[in-house]
């Protein structure tokens, strides 16, 4: 996929795994009324947002290249993005969190390419670009949120899921498709809420994945800036709804200094948010993230860490204490005095070291899983791995040498030593046994008729973290989405209406068009007597040469209002904006 987006060699780092996500964006799909609204949400923003939203936000637009007139072309973006040492791919709406997060720990701005439909310009659940292209990028020009947002995907992609975590993410994506989409049935929507609200209801307890993309939310796309009393924008939820931005400033909207505790807050990703988190300065978001990654697998290990690798019943991984990495489904431990002392995987499973598969430890060489004792050996207090060759020597831990292994916990390895592995500091972090018994109390864990035995080595695991330690040990080119996003229909009514928004572009554009500012109007009260927006783009151009059609559009918008009074308040700021416009001029 990488063949067809700019040239970028910050892009060309992406593994295989995330480049399944990508997706080419058609700039020419894009239509009139696409244009149009892109052009009026942008205008109203960067009006807004000047007086609200942080100061890096109008800087960013301007060091993106993001035009206020035109939906951004991703090759173009990715020419600019790489100047601040970013770069921006498109996908289809709502991509799996911890891909997302990857992305960004890539320095990859992920954007769904898709935009708003008109009916939903203030407000829409589902990713698009103005939310992306509009909300994301510009912030990430400050060089310090920037580096929180890569520090964020790095420990956010590692954060493990539960089981439930991805029925969660499809149920979302699949809500956040059919509320934007045209003609839904109100029924279909209803039910699918229900499913989201069903599941938020019985998640069980919030995994790490649930946590931090809590703080995801209440930061990156929700985030305040500033004091409680004065809070800036800078959530690219926030910067690219012209509703919820507005809303966000009232007293309507609680305002709670961010700490960690945002990590236990949910939220409605169909709704306006209720309260809004305030971090003082970007220093502090993160100095929270840490705080919240001493809390995960990721840093503390352990039996906790195992277990939720075990009820994510995805793959993960588990680190032992000499850096040794097991790769794969983990399926069970034994546990002795609050400690593990054995972890079993199930399926294909590889061994890595700092991330890199050991030569001869993939998944062919371990396709039917990995068991391995964890801890010291009983009635020894010096480790396997903090033993010198001497010691090693002294209890026949040597090639060659038959040896009964017995661990704390009751873990017996008897078998004959074939060689270890070593890592950089000396230390053996693997042992490989021929004719090797494992046995636990009256279980055989592992029979000499099975072949060779290799034994991890390690006094405790020393972390736990979702996704392989080496992402080429495993084939993840397996996302097939359960839907896709839904685009409008194409009707003989809907070409008139865009054939008329592109007459009037290219009249502001001083291009030749099909239809005259005169004929267009004419058309739209005729034909299309629901449509605000090209009445409003028709009564910003006559405005300065053309008093009497501007008097008509007024009179039609007029008419609009009674009829929709859902979209009065849209009519008159795009008024508002044509005036002020005339004043600029």
């Amino acid at each position: 996929m990488l063949d067809q987006v700019e040239s970028n060699e910050i892009l060309e780092r992406l593994p295989a795994h995330l480049q399944q996500y990508i997706k080419p964006q058609n700039y020419d799909d894009y239509t009139p009324i696409n244009q149009a609204v892109w052009r009026y949400v942008m205008r109203k923003n960067v009006e807004y947002l000047s007086k609200v939203a942080h100061n890096s936000y109008l800087e960013g637009l301007r060091q993106t290249g993001i035009s206020i007139d035109s939906i951004p072309n991703m090759y173009g973006m990715n020419r600019i993005l790489k100047e601040i040492g970013w770069a921006a791919v498109a996908v289809d709406g709502f991509i799996p969190p911890a891909a997302f997060m990857e992305f960004q720990a890539y320095n990859v701005l992920v954007i769904a390419s898709d935009i708003r439909q008109i009916e939903h310009m203030e407000y829409t659940p589902a990713p698009d670009i103005i939310h992306e292209g509009a909300g994301h990028a510009p912030i990430i020009a400050n060089p310090e949120y920037a580096e929180y947002l890569r520090r964020f995907g790095e420990i956010g992609c590692k954060a493990i899921s539960s089981a439930k975590d991805y029925e969660m993410y499809e149920a979302i994506r699949h809500l956040s498709i059919i509320k934007e989409a045209e003609d839904t049935p109100q029924e279909e929507i209803e039910a699918a809420e229900k499913q989201v609200d069903y599941l938020q209801n019985n998640m069980g307890k919030p995994s790490e994945m649930a946590q931090i993309r809590n703080l995801h939310w209440w930061t990156v796309e929700y985030g305040l800036i500033g004091t409680l009393e004065h809070p800036k924008i800078y959530g690219a939820g926030l910067l690219s709804s012209i509703g919820e931005s507005k809303w966000c400033m009232t007293d309507k909207v609680k305002k709670i200094p961010y700490t960690i505790e945002a990590a236990k807050q949910e939220f409605d990703i169909t709704k306006p948010q209720p309260q809004l988190y305030v971090t003082p300065d970007f220093a502090h978001l993160s100095s929270v993230l840490e705080e919240f990654a001493n809390t995960m697998a990721l840093r503390r290990g352990g039996l906790s860490g195992i277990k939720k690798l075990i009820d994510s019943k995805n793959i993960g991984t588990i680190e032992f204490s000499t850096g040794l990495q097991v790769s794969g489904s983990l399926s069970r431990v034994i546990e002795y005095n609050g400690a593990p002392v054995y972890i079993q995987t199930k399926g294909k499973t590889a061994l890595a070291h700092r991330e890199k598969e050991l030569v001869g430890h993939g998944t062919h060489n371990h396709p039917e899983g990995f068991g391995s004792p964890v801890g010291k050996l009983k009635g020894i207090n010096l480790a396997i791995e903090d033993m010198s060759p001497r010691d090693l020597r002294a209890y026949d831990i040597y090639e060659g040498e038959k040896v009964k292994l017995e661990f704390e916990g009751g873990l017996i390895v008897e078998g004959e030593i074939i060689t270890g592995t070593r890592n950089l500091q000396g230390k053996i972090i693997l042992i490989s046994f021929k004719n090797c018994t494992v046995t636990y109390e009256d279980e055989v864990l592992f029979k000499p008729e099975w072949g060779k035995y290799d034994m991890a080595v390690g006094k405790e695991i020393i972390s736990a973290f979702a996704g392989p330690a080496d992402a080429e040990s495993f084939d993840l080119i397996t996302h097939k989405p359960s839907s896709t996003t839904i685009k409008s229909k194409k009707t003989p009514e809907r070409e008139e209406l865009e054939s008329l928004y592109k007459s009037v572009r290219n009249i502001r554009e001083g291009e030749n068009a099909k239809f005259s500012l005169e004929a267009a109007l004419e058309i739209a009260e005729k034909s299309h007597p629901r449509d605000w927006l090209l009445s409003v783009e028709i009564y910003e151009l006559a405005c300065e040469k053309n008093p009497g059609l501007a008097e008509k559009a007024l009179a039609h918008l007029e008419n609009i209002k009674k009829q929709r009074p859902e979209v009065k308040h849209l009519i008159e700021d795009g008024i508002e904006m044509a005036k002020a416009n005339l004043v600029t001029d």
